[in-house]
């Protein structure tokens, strides 16, 4: 976006009717094998039970099409983890480059940090170079490295084991 450009999307907190754009973004993060290990859009009663409603979000786009989304699950049950959580970011392919996950990412962590959570975390592909190029600029770290974690379940990476790298921003 070039500097003085106001972003022509709006971020507003999920909900159901908004599922049919999340699931298609979701299904194209999962088709290219870099987002996730995820095989299968999940339906959005599976989805949302594990999600924190108030921090999980859509950005919309001019015609209030959801064009990006994030959400928001804790890490544990255990009350001595219970400001930890875990997140994840998509944006539609179609609207890359516009600033959307960055935006995301954003309004997440002061919504994080107004809720009382002192540590947001995400487990991210190591393939996945935007994702992490991403965290990195809104001030994540990288903490760690899990090599051969899982296999791919999708795209070109399907059936291969892959490394992730652990990011974690201290709020």
């Amino acid at each position: 976006m070039a500097i003085n450009e106001k972003p022509n999307f709006r971020i507003i907190g999920m909900s159901e009717d908004q599922w049919g754009d999340i699931a298609r973004i979701y299904a194209s993060g999962i088709s290219s094998g870099l987002a996730t290990f995820e095989a299968e859009v999940p339906t959005w009663e599976k989805f949302s039970r594990s999600k924190i409603a108030g921090l999980s979000l859509v950005a919309l786009g001019e015609e209030r099409q959801t064009i990006g989304w994030a959400a928001v699950s804790a890490v544990s049950e255990r009350p001595a983890y219970r400001g930890v959580i875990e997140h994840s970011v998509y944006v539609d392919p179609q609207s890359s480059g516009r600033g959307i996950g960055h935006a995301l990412l954003s309004e997440l962590i002061s919504r994080a940090r107004d809720s009382g959570y002192w540590t947001i975390q995400s487990s991210i592909i190591a393939e996945n170079e935007a994702s992490r190029s991403l965290h990195l600029k809104v001030g994540f770290r990288e903490v760690g490295r899990r090599e051969r974690i899982a296999q791919g379940a999708r795209g070109e990476v399907a059936g291969r084991w892959l490394d992730t790298y652990l990011y974690e921003l201290r709020l």
